[in-house]
C-alpha cells in the first residue's frame, strides 16, 4: 500500500511544525500531533521540543532497538526503582501469565453471554462499563477465590479509583495517595505470605492467579514492593487496556451503523488500528543518531506515536476511516503496532485479542447496538480511552436461549 504518490500527503502542501502548532495550540494533544504531522516527514521535532516518530520503519527501529540506539526499557515491567528484571524473569512471568489467562478464558467463555446480558443490557455507560465487565470476567484470575476478601475489595477500589478513565480527576490527590499506600501494603503482605509458604512448604501445582504468577516467576529474595508494582501493571493492562479497546470497538460499531457486516476479529483489529490504547512509547536515545532525516541526541525526548503510525497515509488507504473489511485481504503489518514491537512487545497480545473477539462476537450476534454520544472527544492520557457514550442493546430474535 506504500507508494510515492501517497507520500505526497493528502493536504497538498507541506506544513511546518511551528505553523501547525500555532493553528492547533488550543486543541488536544492528538489534534496537535495530527496538525504537526504532514504525512511526509516521518520523524520531526515538535514545537514542544520532543521528537516524534510516525513512520513505521523508524518506529520499529526505535522499539526494536537493534542495534542499541535507545536506553533499554520496558513499558510494562517498570517500577519506581527502575525496570524490573532480569529479562529472564520478565519472560517467565509473561509466559506463565499468558498460559493462565488462556486457560481461564477457555473455561469461562460460556459465562460471557450471561455477563453481557446482566451488565450491559439494555443500557450501559462507557467506557466504564467495559472496564467493569472485564474486571468481573477476570476477577478470579486476578485473585483466586481463596485470596483474602479484604485484598479483593482493595483491588476493586483500585479499579474504580485509578483504572477507569477520568478516575484520577474524580478523586482528590490525598484520597488517591491513601489508596495507593493501602493497596501496596495489602499486596506486599499477601506476597510475603505466599513467598513464605513456597519457601517452607514447597510450590503449588501451578499458579492460581496472576499474583502467584508474579511471585513464582522470581526468587524469594525479590522485594515485595517491586512485585506489587508488577502485579498492578497486570491489573491496569487487563482491566484498563482491554476494557478501553472493547469500548473503542463498540463505539465504532455504534457510530457506523451502515458499515458492512464484518467478522469480530476484523472489527477488533480495525478498532486497535484507529485508536491504539497504547498510543505513545517514550524512549531515551543512547547516542546521536539519525532517524527519518532528523538527528536525535541523548538530550532529546523521543516518542513513537502509534496513533499516527496507524494512520500514515503512505501505508493505509482511507487511513482515518473505520473499514473493518480492509482486514479481509492481506494487510502489511509494518505499520500496525497496537502492542508495540521488539523484545518488549506486549506479552498479553493474544489474550487481549481472544477476549475482545469473544465479547464483540457475542454482541454482534445476540444484540442490536446503538450509541448515544455525549459530544466529548477521546480521553487522552497514558492510555487512549474512548469518549463517554451510552450503549443501547436490544436483543436479536436469534439470541434466545444463549443467555
Amino acid at each position: 500500500m506504500k507508494s510515492s504518490a501517497t507520500r505526497s500527503g493528502a493536504g497538498g502542501h507541506a506544513r511546518t511544525p511551528c505553523d501547525a502548532a500555532a493553528r492547533a495550540r488550543s486543541s488536544g494533544p492528538l489534534d496537535l500531533l495530527r496538525a504537526e504531522f504532514d504525512g511526509v516527514h516521518d520523524v520531526w521535532r515538535s514545537a514542544s521540543g520532543r521528537v516524534y516518530v510516525a513512520g513505521p520503519e523508524a518506529a520499529r527501529a526505535v522499539l526494536g532497538n537493534r542495534p542499541a540506539i535507545v536506553a533499554e526499557t520496558s513499558d510494562f515491567y517498570r517500577t519506581r526503582h527502575g525496570v524490573f528484571g532480569p529479562r529472564a524473569a520478565q519472560a517467565e512471568i509473561g509466559r506463565a501469565a499468558r498460559a493462565l489467562m488462556h486457560h481461564h478464558l477457555d473455561a469461562r467463555r460460556s459465562q460471557l453471554p450471561r455477563l453481557i446480558h446482566e451488565r450491559l443490557a439494555p443500557r450501559s455507560s462507557w467506557p466504564d462499563a467495559g472496564n467493569l465487565l472485564v474486571h468481573e470476567h477476570l476477577a478470579d484470575v486476578l485473585l483466586h477465590p481463596g485470596a483474602p476478601i479484604s485484598l479483593r475489595t482493595t483491588v476493586g477500589k483500585v479499579v474504580t479509583r485509578a483504572v477507569l478513565a477520568g478516575a484520577r480527576r474524580r478523586h482528590a490527590p490525598p484520597s488517591r495517595l491513601l489508596l495507593r499506600h493501602r493497596a501496596s501494603a495489602a499486596l506486599q503482605a499477601e506476597i510475603r505470605a505466599r513467598q513464605h509458604r513456597r519457601q517452607h512448604h514447597g510450590g503449588s501445582a501451578g499458579p492460581r492467579d496472576l499474583l502467584d504468577v508474579v511471585v513464582d516467576g522470581c526468587g524469594p529474595a525479590t522485594a515485595s514492593d517491586d512485585l506489587a508494582e508488577v502485579y498492578l501493571s497486570f491489573l491496569f493492562a487487563a482491566v484498563g487496556s482491554i476494557g478501553f479497546a472493547l469500548g473503542w470497538s463498540l463505539h465504532l460499531l455504534g457510530t457506523h451503523p451502515g458499515c458492512p457486516a464484518a467478522a469480530p476479529d476484523r472489527i477488533v483489529r480495525e478498532a486497535l488500528r484507529l485508536w491504539p490504547v497504547a498510543w505513545l512509547f517514550a524512549r531515551t536515545p543512547l547516542r546521536a543518531v539519525e532517524l527519518g532525516g532528523t538527528t536525535v541526541t541523548p538530550e532529546d525526548q523521543l516518542a513513537v506515536c502509534t496513533y499516527l503510525v496507524h494512520r500514515h497515509p503512505a501505508y493505509w488507504e482511507r487511513p482515518d476511516e473505520f473499514v473493518p473489511q480492509r482486514w479481509a485481504a492481506p494487510v502489511s503489518r509494518a505499520a500496525y503496532l497496537p502492542f508495540g514491537h521488539g523484545p518488549h512487545t506486549c506479552a498479553g497480545a493474544t489474550v487481549t485479542l481472544q477476549l475482545l473477539e469473544d465479547i464483540v462476537g457475542l454482541l454482534i450476534h445476540d444484540w442490536r447496538l446503538s450509541v448515544i454520544h455525549d459530544g466529548g472527544g477521546p480521553q487522552v492520557g497514558p492510555a487512549l480511552a474512548p469518549p463517554r457514550f451510552t450503549a443501547v442493546l436490544s436483543p436479536r430474535a436469534n439470541s434466545s436461549g444463549r443467555r
